[in-house]
């Protein structure tokens, strides 16, 4: 369950504490001077200590014990325990660092509490930590669409500055991704970059996430907003934050600073607040779902990232992108993408977006050939669901009815559509692969009523009247 090391000036109390400790599942390390004690950390960090104020034949005592460890491992929480305690030496303590400070003689059951919230804080701490560590791997922008380079474009512009950023589109599109590439192009890369899913999170625990917590008996958590102190916070899903939080958000936007739960001192902060909504925010305002000045605080720069729909010309390169990460991470195999496979990933239906594309590649690589390059047969032909109507055409049911003329129309508009879109709104190259003149093509459009209009930064065909 987790590494303890314990140190105390009296064999009896850490072998207590260690044995009571292994019945629970943790594994000890015992030490009864401070030098014992640095040895084993410089050894091997432990996951929490038990440390002792008051240590015998000791070089150092407890507090110059916490100071060292807060300096060099500040993740690691310290239990400060002390038969001479008093409220000084307590309020000393946690000054310095420590989680929590008990009192000799203690009770089993108030040490156990306290541990297991403090083993529970420290892999949130190791978690976040290793996040950090990985961000600059998970940022890369892969496109080369009229709407991706737009978007890009947008997010080159306000990586500079520390205006605040609201980023707009659906589920699985890479709202999170372009939130960490703003961050790893700024001046504050080198500062945290924290995530809190606000979709994700009951909201009775909300509050404390974010803002952290002072308990009555001297324990602290740090929230959210205290470990993103001089980085980026970002707020995902911001519309489906509980409206009492939002007012305190509110406030933390306005002066920077926030009061931990339970806590009466005011905590400065220097963040850069980035958000993202799949919602429209107006009608959640006009529902009385968000705070329309929050709504204003936060979306300084708008930003929309498009749909995979909308950037179907990136599909093949996000395709084999996602081929060569599987291979380097699962160690899946690496194979091609033939040709037909490429026209029918271009042409599905993607509401899940870019997520819904490596899963299908995943799925693909795992239950697939090894060598043969990846054919449209491996393919379904509708994946995702949804209404038919808005996926591929299929011969059946209101098509298999109609005559011949109407049928014919139908299809030539669909196809062409469906042909148009994949090529990022390119006349020439639709003309090109569909085996018609330029003009042919143009002449064949105009009759079918299907014109062309720009949409986050690309070329749309639909059928004139209709926006969708």
């Amino acid at each position: 369950m987790g590494d303890i090391l314990i140190t105390d000036d009296e064999r009896d109390i850490r072998e207590l504490i260690s044995d009571i400790l292994k019945d629970e599942g943790y594994t000890t390390r015992l030490a009864g001077t401070s030098e014992e004690c640095m040895s084993e950390i410089s050894k091997e960090k432990p996951a929490l200590m038990i440390l002792d104020i008051w240590l015998k034949d000791s070089g150092m005592d407890g507090i110059d014990i916490l100071k060292a460890v807060k300096r060099d491992h500040p993740e690691v929480p310290v239990v400060i325990i002390s038969g001479h305690g008093n409220i000084e030496i307590a309020v000393a303590a946690i000054k310095q660092g420590a989680y929590d400070f008990i009192e000799k003689p203690f009770n089993i059951d108030q040490l156990l509490v306290v541990i297991r919230r403090a083993m529970e804080t420290s892999r949130l701490r190791r978690e976040n930590k290793e996040l950090k560590q990985g961000d600059r791997s998970v940022a890369e922008m892969i496109g080369e669409s009229a709407a991706f380079k737009a978007m890009r474009s947008q997010l080159d512009k306000v990586t500079k500055s520390n205006g605040r950023v609201m980023l707009s589109g659906g589920a699985g599109a890479g709202k999170e991704i372009a939130a960490r590439y703003i961050h790893q192009n700024s001046t504050r890369s080198s500062a945290p970059f924290v995530t809190i899913n606000c979709a994700t999170v009951a909201p009775e625990q909300m509050e404390t996430l974010l803002f952290g917590r002072e308990g009555q008996d001297g324990g602290l958590e740090l929230g959210l907003l205290e470990q993103a102190n001089g980085g980026v916070i970002y707020l995902d899903e911001v519309a489906d934050m509980p409206l009492g939080t939002q007012s305190k958000i509110l406030r933390v936007l306005v002066d920077q600073r926030f009061q931990r739960v339970g806590g009466t001192e005011k905590i400065q902060v220097d963040i850069r607040v980035i958000s993202s909504t799949n919602k429209d925010l107006q009608g959640e305002i006009e529902a009385g779902n968000f705070r329309e000045e929050l709504y204003h605080r936060l979306n300084v720069v708008p930003i929309s990232v498009p749909s995979l729909e909308e950037r179907r010309e990136d599909i093949p390169l996000l395709s084999e992108h996602f081929i060569a990460e599987l291979a380097e991470t699962q160690g899946l195999p690496v194979r091609e993408l033939a040709e037909d496979a490429r026209a029918l990933l271009q042409t599905m239906h993607w509401p899940g977006n870019v997520r819904q594309l490596k899963n299908l590649i995943e799925r693909v690589l795992i239950l697939g050939d090894n060598e043969a390059p990846i054919s449209a047969r491996e393919l379904p032909q509708n994946d995702g669901g949804g209404d038919q109507s808005e996926g591929p055409l299929v011969l059946g049911g209101a098509l298999a009815t109609l005559p011949l003329r109407e049928a014919r129309e139908l299809f030539e508009r669909e196809y062409l559509l469906t042909q148009i879109n994949r090529f990022g709104g390119n006349i020439s190259r639709t003309a090109a692969f569909v085996g018609m003149e330029r003009s042919a093509l143009h002449r064949k459009l105009k009759s079918l009523g299907v014109v062309t209009s720009n949409k986050s930064g690309a070329r749309i065909a639909h059928v004139e009247g209709n926006d969708g």
